[in-house]
């Protein structure tokens, strides 16, 4: 350890058991800072499967209690560091005592840079960011809608084709997203093998929410959704490649998506994107009636 913990107060490496205290302190944190949470234990068991909890995770306890929670991930050159204290306890430390272990673990697999976020809203750890050495580098945003009524039908551009994700579209569709997201801030390929892994073999993988726009054999545009995450249908990626941009395709997947979350009794259907996205996405989404519902700040810090 990097660092020494107040009085009273132990750490462990996470186990999947502790997923559901774990969700309470971040639920709790975001609570405390913009009055609600869209976090849940299913999203976090999700995104363990990429982590190596053993290794890369600590919890905070006191009296047999969990009040915090931090865990490392190796992003190519970067280190992501992510770290939650209970409102009830920040202010002794905690989660200064996160990051140091964070950025240890970072050196000792020498990566160059630390990246962590916040809700927009905390001043509490900006400030304790920037005391740190940490600075603004991006914003990212929550967008969401709530329909109440089945949203307009799609136009489609003459000549292109609708179909739902099936086994053999695998690997075409995977290289249409690497293809896609290629000038992305901070996109970073998965081996291919780990995108089946991750996404294919996810517990809740539906491949009727996986949208694929062909024209001819082509793949022109894709839209990958989930059943529901932080109680919403989620719209985990979509994206047009470069030579069929401007033509209205990711618009009209957004609208077929909301079309079928609502027939399937899901009117609230939410996603993440860039603020600073290249190809305006944050636009588009709010074309297709989505609102942000929150915005989060990403920090980093040169490791030297």
């Amino acid at each position: 350890m990097s660092s020494s913990l107040p009085n009273g107060f132990g750490t462990r490496p996470a186990t999947p058991d502790d997923a559901p205290a774990i969700n309470k302190v971040i639920v709790a944190a975001d609570e405390a800072v913009q009055g609600s949470s869209d976090e849940t234990e299913a999203d976090l068991l999700d995104w363990w499967r990429l982590v190596d909890l053993e290794q890369d995770s600590w919890v905070v306890e006191q009296d047999g209690s969990l009040v915090a929670y931090g865990v490392f991930f190796a992003h190519a050159e970067h280190a992501e560091l992510d770290g939650f204290v209970h409102p009830a306890k920040t202010g002794l430390g905690l989660g200064a005592w996160l990051l140091a272990n964070g950025e240890a673990r970072a050196r000792e697999r020498e990566l160059l840079v630390a990246r962590t976020w916040c809700l927009a809203q905390d001043e509490v750890a900006r400030k304790l960011f920037e005391s740190l050495g940490y600075r603004e580098v991006r914003r990212y945003y929550r967008m969401l809608i709530e329909l109440d009524a089945p949203p307009p039908a799609p136009e489609w551009p003459e000549g292109f084709r609708l179909s739902t994700f099936e086994e053999d579209d695998a690997r075409a569709f995977y290289a249409a997203v690497n293809e896609a997201f290629a000038d992305e801030w901070s996109f970073l390929s998965m081996p291919f093998k780990q995108w089946v892994e991750h996404r294919v073999k996810a517990p809740d993988f539906d491949p009727t929410l996986w949208f694929i726009v062909r024209e001819g054999d082509e793949i022109a545009a894709f839209l990958r959704a989930d059943p529901e995450r932080g109680g919403a249908g989620w719209v985990g990626v979509v994206g047009v490649r470069k030579p069929w941009r401007k033509r209205g395709l990711g618009l009209a997947l957004l609208l077929h998506t909301f079309g079928e979350f609502y027939r399937r009794g899901k009117p609230r259907i939410a996603l993440g994107v860039d603020a600073q996205n290249p190809t305006g996405a944050p636009r588009l989404y709010e074309r297709a009636g989505m609102r942000v519902a929150y915005e989060a700040v990403a920090f980093e810090k040169a490791l030297t």
